[in-house]
């Protein structure tokens, strides 16, 4: 999902997306020490995703975003 996309959704649906990304990290980054991972680059893909919407929440507290 691009920045652009991010910035329409509201902040309890970021949160929500959030918190599934870092466990779909952890969890990934977990089966990939005990019994491999069957697409690894999906793992620097949701760090990506987490960093965006990170992002797009701090500007929003920062006043710079568009807030819904």
């Amino acid at each position: 999902m691009t920045a652009k996309e991010l910035r329409t959704r509201d902040e309890a649906e970021l949160r929500l997306d959030l918190e599934k990304l870092r466990r779909e990290i952890f969890d990934l980054r977990f089966k990939a020490r005990t019994e491999g991972v069957s697409n690894p680059s999906r793992i620097p893909a949701a760090r990506r995703e987490v960093a965006r919407i990170l992002t797009v929440l701090g500007e929003r507290s920062r006043g710079k975003g568009t807030a819904k």
